[in-house]
């Protein structure tokens, strides 16, 4: 359990310092519907016509602060040097009040405004490119569940939908995932220092806003790097992974997969952001009726791949009904009150 841990956390450590490349080779939000700001005005979004917003170099909107990033966890340093060390600023963040939250109240005229007025009202909460995990038990908390059985999994986050495959990812992309993890996890990942931590975030930041700019440059040992260097260093030192992980299959597929990546960082147009924005540009569509053009693309897809079955979806109807009825007896043999299973769960 020890070793399966501290395994899986240098494979955390070397995602923070090597995973803003997932955002420039899957990051697929350079653009936006005016109406998700609502009327405010945001640094660095041009119009594109007709009718959105876009980064001219963005690879993942939803990664940068107008997205994904919570501006009151700006400051929040959770450690992935250790489990123990990632538990304890975790729990931190959990038990320390955060003043905007207490203007707003817990339980006002006995309704609930928010769980606690903490920095993090749950584990949950805390906003990550990636995070360890462990299936917890009925009424646990993820920390309480680390603490048992130690890192089970990690979640990986910062993956846009893919607009162009209609199930939002394609196995080319699973594949290279997969051997990306593998390299992580097995290349040296020595302790994070606060001032590297600095650096790291910086450059998920740069590459979600910025990523596809020509000759941008990240912070790499304390120094600028070219972003398409770097990427170009990752992707062949991946080559040995993709061989081992192709051993016995002659179709060579994980070595495929890198290879498509490759071809990403060789030509900027070949990534999913760049595609968007092309799209968007010859159809002469906005972001709005490009995501709803392919939506119905992908419905057409899967509507002729199957055809009705009359008898699966009365079976999938009844279901429906049984569960309806499994939770009617859920709640009525329930006897703990909001606020008593509120307090337990805390002090668990």
């Amino acid at each position: 359990q020890a070793f399966r841990s501290d395994a899986y956390f240098a494979l955390l450590r070397n995602y923070r310092r090597h995973g803003w490349i997932v955002l420039y080779l899957f990051g697929n939000s350079p653009a936006l519907c005016p109406s998700f700001l609502q009327g405010r005005t945001v640094t660095g979004l041009e119009p594109l016509e007709p009718g959105s917003l876009y980064a001219p170099y963005a690879t993942s909107l939803r990664m940068s602060d107008l997205g994904y990033r919570n501006k009151s966890q700006a400051g929040l340093s959770v450690s992935v040097n250790s489990l123990d060390h990632y538990v304890r600023d975790l729990t931190q963040a959990i038990t320390t009040p955060h003043p905007d939250y207490e203007k707003i109240g817990v339980k006002v005229e006995g309704e609930y405004r928010q769980l606690n007025a903490n920095l993090l009202q749950i584990e949950n909460e805390y906003y990550s490119f990636i995070r360890p995990k462990r299936v917890t038990m009925s009424g646990e908390r993820p920390t309480k569940a680390l603490i048992r059985g130690g890192v089970q999994y990690v979640e990986m986050r910062s993956l846009d939908v893919s607009a162009f495959d209609p199930v939002g990812v394609n196995q080319n992309k699973l594949r290279f995932l997969e051997a990306f993890a593998a390299y992580c996890i097995l290349g040296a990942s020595p302790p994070i220092q606060s001032s590297e931590q600095s650096d790291l975030d910086g450059n998920h930041v740069r590459v979600a806003r910025e990523g596809r700019k020509p000759g941008l440059k990240l912070r790499r040992d304390g120094r600028d790097v070219l972003l398409h260097d770097w990427a170009a260093e990752i992707v062949d030192s991946m080559r040995g992974v993709c061989e081992l992980l192709d051993e016995g299959d002659p179709q060579k597929p994980y070595t495929a997969a890198l290879e498509a990546q490759d071809a990403k960082v060789r030509d900027v147009s070949l990534t999913p952001a760049a595609r968007t924005l092309e799209e968007m540009r010859t159809n002469e569509e906005s972001f709005f009726n490009f995501a709803l053009r392919m939506s119905q693309v992908h419905k057409a897809y899967f509507l002729e791949l199957f055809s009705p079955n009359e008898s699966r979806q009365e079976e999938f109807a009844a279901e429906a009904e049984e569960s309806l009825r499994a939770q009617s007896r859920i709640e009525a043999e329930d006897k703990l009150s909001f606020d008593e299973y509120l307090a337990r769960y805390f002090a668990a």
